[in-house]
């Protein structure tokens, strides 16, 4: 009897979550559905979906998903050396440096964007800093160079953190015992360090490799309309086109990348911790 009023309880709790999931997460995929398999005139079509084969439309993904790799690159390697080196000091300094990290992330997501506007526009800071010293100006805004510096910005948190909680959890008499036997530094770190933070890498590709691949905000401000991200062209196709059928089928092309995404997430991170637990 307790544990049926238990689990009650734990129900009727839950119903706020219920409710959000369903009303802003189940019935909005469920149009996209509807709309994406759809024709204008209600028949069911395929259409929008192969859409995607068209040069335009299959030039902006090649060139997201190109944006979004190599964004993830770039935080990967920044994060895990800098992960390696908080791990190994005191934990006052680390909250320091977490704290700094996360700083940022307080902001508006479209402020931090500007701010890196008025960094790499043609009289920006930057050029600015460059004319002053005597050196000449550098063509950065409106790029795809200009895209990846403000991706690896805004997502370089959501690699640090899930590899450093996945680097926390090692134990390390593990790391000891590699060194007792004669391993050093590379052969520890490539033996043993980087196998058991694998869920926190996985975890910090898929967080970062995700919004990097939908992101549209970052390329049309940073991009200046030049550099066309799939992203861009389902914006433009619901808010300018308001054709919702290309959208919505453009959009399950996305969807299909990101489930992709998941289960090689899941396949790699069997324990299902993500490295954040």
């Amino acid at each position: 009897m307790k544990n049926n009023r238990r689990a009650n309880s734990f129900a009727l709790f839950g119903m706020p979550y219920y409710f959000w999931a369903i009303a802003f997460i189940i019935i909005p995929l469920l149009l996209v559905l509807y709309y994406g398999l759809t024709s204008e005139a209600g028949t069911i079509s395929l259409e929008n979906v192969f859409a995607i084969a068209r040069p335009a439309h299959a030039k902006a993904l090649f060139l997201s998903v190109l944006l979004s790799v190599g964004c993830t690159v770039v935080c990967l390697l920044l994060a895990y050396p800098l992960c390696l080196i908080m791990v190994n000091r005191q934990k006052a300094q680390n909250s320091f440096l977490l704290f700094m990290l996360i700083i940022p992330m307080w902001m508006n997501f479209m402020l931090r964007t500007y701010a890196w506007q008025s960094l790499l526009e043609k009289h920006g800071v930057l050029n600015t800093f460059l004319n002053t010293i005597g050196l000449p100006s550098l063509h950065l805004i409106n790029t795809p160079g200009a895209i990846i510096f403000g991706m690896v910005y805004d997502f370089l948190p959501f690699m640090i953190l899930p590899i450093y909680n996945a680097l926390q959890k090692i134990d390390p008499n593990l790391i000891h015992a590699a060194h007792d036997l004669g391993a050093g530094f590379w052969q520890t770190l490539w033996k043993v360090i980087l196998p058991l933070s694998m869920p926190g890498i996985i975890s910090g590709i898929t967080m970062v490799f995700v919004p990097g691949l939908t992101t549209f905000v970052i390329s049309a401000l940073l991009g200046g309309g030049k550099v066309l991200l799939i992203g861009n062209v389902i914006e433009q196709e619901f808010t300018q086109a308001y054709d919702w059928h290309l959208g919505s089928g453009l959009s399950l092309v996305l969807l299909l990348f990101i489930v992709i995404n998941m289960i090689l997430s899941s396949v790699f991170d069997r324990e299902g911790n993500g490295g954040l637990l």
